[in-house]
């Protein structure tokens, strides 16, 4: 599996998974550029994504929603902080209202990807989410994160091995 480790830092309020491809940085970094392949592993198997909206400039929005196997479709944004192809991307994590605008009712966290070379076209890519509160750093794991990200990720290796972009 492509995932290395997952660590929780409650005192730190961050959640770090880190995990390793066999493909160098540049198309690691496509996964996250184009919103097909993102399309492909965003979202555990169960809750595949579709994004609607798809920008990575600082400043600009990512929209999306994933459909759940009972036909739900919980709504997410992204608004893009930093991106630094192919090595860091920083974005503000958001649940959205049907019609897209920021849900309240739960936390933001602020999500920040490195993506590095480390060794024979091989990459490291570790996705932090800082959260704002402990509070809501134990809402988001309760709702699963932790695993949902995990299988998402897992996803990863199976587009890489079909070689070019689909």
């Amino acid at each position: 599996m492509t995932v290395t480790a997952v660590h929780k830092d409650p005192a730190a309020l961050t959640m770090t998974l880190v995990a390793e491809f066999d493909a160098p940085p540049e198309r690691v970094w496509e996964l996250w550029a184009d919103p097909r392949q993102l399309e492909r592993w965003w979202g555990p198997p169960t809750y595949p994504a579709t994004f609607t909206r798809h920008d990575l400039a600082p400043g600009s929005r990512v929209e999306y929603h994933m459909t759940g196997p009972s036909g739900d479709q919980p709504r997410g944004y992204w608004d893009v902080v930093e991106a630094d192809p192919p090595r860091r991307l920083v974005f503000i994590d958001g649940f959205a209202n049907d019609d897209g605008t920021p849900n309240d009712a739960f936390p933001r966290n602020e999500g920040r990807v490195t993506i590095e070379p480390i060794h024979a076209g091989r990459s490291r890519m570790s996705i932090e989410s800082r959260f704002p509160s402990i509070e809501a750093m134990e809402q988001v794991l309760a709702m699963g994160m932790e695993e949902g990200l995990t299988q998402a990720v897992g996803q990863i290796d199976a587009i890489l091995a079909e070689g070019a972009a689909a």
